[in-house]
């Protein structure tokens, strides 16, 4: 921030070169990314290596998370809205790649309230149940994966709540017709990788995590 005086930086900010979304852009290939508020910046601002403006074929759909204290009191959050139109944005079978965000495990995880945890838990399976249907029925793949746990480790040992990250392993499922198809254990950077893989791409010299599918 230019605006403070007197302040030394230890470390540069790094320029993430060819991030997913921007080698699919290059690639001419369409792509699609929707979360509600509260995860909106991680599918996109963070999504895309620290940049603001989408790239040439990257749509982007924010809506609203819900106006409540804390969201133990809406569990659901908007869960079911982003769900909706991602469902119609698969129906519509044109873009290449989508990513979409379900911030309930997090942001309800981080209240420590259990009977709340267990309603957007399901919430999050419905939608991703549908949403799977409807990516099958147009003939899209399915990655579901997380970056860290919280609703999985809702009550510590001595039985108080525990709102925070878990470090539990987080699952990958990959949803294809490939009935050969098996999944490695690896780490987040190999979940790009992964993708390219699935859409026949060449892998940017950037990317150096391995590929999690073998098949």
């Amino acid at each position: 921030d230019a605006s403070l005086k007197g302040v030394h930086i230890l470390f540069d900010k790094d320029n993430v070169n060819n991030t997913l979304g921007e080698y699919l852009s290059k690639e001419k290939k369409t792509q699609l990314h929707i979360a509600e508020t509260e995860k909106y910046a991680h599918v996109t601002f963070f999504f895309n290596g620290g940049r603001e403006t989408p790239y040439e074929g990257e749509d982007r759909i924010l809506v609203s998370s819900p106006k409540v204290a804390t969201y133990d009191l809406k569990p659901e959050m908007s869960a079911y809205q982003v769900k909706d139109k991602l469902v119609e944005a698969i129906n519509a079978n044109k873009y290449d790649f989508i990513v979409v965000n379900y911030a309930n495990g997090d942001m309800v995880g981080h209240t420590g309230v259990y009977e709340a945890i267990k309603k957007a838990v399901i919430a999050v399976n419905d939608c991703v149940e549908e949403t799977v249907e409807a990516a099958k029925a147009n003939g899209y793949e399915t990655i579901i994966i997380a970056d860290h746990g919280n609703a999985d480790n809702a009550v510590n040992e001595d039985g108080t709540p525990n709102t925070a990250h878990s470090l539990n392993p987080v699952p990958c499922i990959y949803v294809t017709e490939n009935k050969k198809a098996q999944i490695r254990n690896g780490r987040l950077a190999d979940v790009a990788p992964t993708i390219l893989k699935i859409m026949e791409m060449q892998l940017p010299k950037e990317m150096n995590g391995s590929v999690l599918i073998a098949d």
